[in-house]
């Protein structure tokens, strides 16, 4: 057995620190070794199948009257969503979510890029996009684009290309409103779109943000892989 200690001994103080506030310690390494292994535990899904591919021949222009085409993103990621500036309904949100996208993306160094489709392109011409895209995007003008286009073209690609419908201009009250999908786009670097989202910031039956998000890296993750 161990020999007890004289009965004036005296602990050192580090041991008799460590005594008292033994559990607030255990504590503080927990949580620094959470926070260390975070990013090994997080969870990323797999990356969704392709549904479709968009086509190759549409020719449109951005907020800054550059080109825009199937080759314009090739070998990135992007997220695109449908908006007009005059809208009265559903394109704000439609744009802070992108915007939301936009910065988480930006925070985390993911380099996904965010690119939103003018419904209204008769009205919404590059100058007016160029004045939309600064009240939400930084100067980074490759990260967010507004495109737009003939009519026709844009026309084509949402419907035949997104497969989603576009209704026709209506007007009430000096409102203009157009019908389009609030839904969010993943496109890969192939011009597959990998999945439609909607715009809530927690998953549920379609799909939300945080999904987009997570899917989004995943694609990203895959883009990566294949050009090494």
């Amino acid at each position: 057995p161990m020999a007890a200690p004289p009965p004036d001994f005296e602990p050192p103080a580090w041991l008799e620190f460590l005594r008292r506030h033994i559990w607030v310690i255990m504590g503080g390494l927990a949580i620094i070794t959470i926070t260390l292994l975070r990013p090994y535990m997080r969870h990323v899904p797999d990356p969704p199948e392709v549904m479709f591919t968009l086509p190759s021949d549409y020719a449109l222009v951005d907020h800054e009257g550059r080109p825009f085409n199937a080759e314009t993103l090739r070998g990135e990621v992007w997220v695109a969503g449908f908006v007009f500036t005059r809208c009265p309904s559903s394109c704000p949100a439609v744009t802070r979510a992108m915007q939301d996208l936009y910065e988480r993306f930006e925070r985390n160094s993911i380099d996904v890029k965010i690119v939103s489709f003018s419904v209204d392109p008769e009205y919404d011409t590059p100058e007016v996009l160029g004045a939309y895209h600064d009240e939400f995007a930084t100067e980074d003008d490759e990260a967010w684009r507004f495109v737009t286009g003939d009519l026709a073209a844009v026309t084509a690609l949402l419907e035949g290309g997104f497969k989603l419908g576009v209704g026709d201009r209506t007007e009430t009250d000096g409102l203009f409103d157009i019908a389009h999908s609030v839904k969010l786009a993943l496109v890969d670097g192939d011009g597959n779109v990998r999945g439609f989202y909607g715009l809530d910031p927690t998953p549920h039956a379609d799909g939300g943000l945080d999904e987009l998000f997570e899917r989004a890296d995943r694609v990203m993750m895959m883009e990566r892989s294949k050009r090494k």
